[in-house]
């Protein structure tokens, strides 16, 4: 898994790193990371939420799910619930890439790629951890 996240060309972590080490050796691996604080986390320099453009694509990254969706989000990205989820309400489309440590409800330890291109939706392809 650690390999062939260092081809990324971005991380997006969705919260509970829950050790700082952890996200250091996150970062050690090679892509810029962005991270968002979970229920989990108490370091108060990472912010609760962030609004990121990728070529003309919105996103929102959260840890828990809001229950209505900024104004212009497309792509809400979320974890908390460590259940993989690619669900579209509304206009907008809710991903979650699963958990890597500790599944939920039977779902599988996994991860996701999000595969961005100019005037397509984003690909998103779970990775199953072994």
């Amino acid at each position: 898994m650690m390999e062939a996240i260092r081809t990324a060309d971005e991380i997006w972590h969705l919260g509970d790193v829950c050790e700082p080490a952890t996200l250091e050796r996150i970062r050690e691996l090679g892509p810029p990371v962005q991270v968002v604080r979970g229920n989990q986390d108490f370091q108060q320099e990472w912010p609760m939420s962030l609004d990121l453009r990728r070529l003309d694509h919105s996103f929102h990254l959260t840890h828990i799910p809001p229950s209505s969706v900024p104004v212009g989000v497309r792509f809400l990205l979320h974890g908390h619930t460590h259940v993989p989820r690619d669900q579209t309400i509304g206009e907008t489309r809710y991903l979650n890439p699963g958990a890597a440590g500790l599944a939920n409800k039977g779902a599988p330890r996994s991860y996701a790629w999000l595969q961005i291109s100019e005037r397509r939706n984003p690909v998103f392809r779970l990775a199953a951890i072994r």
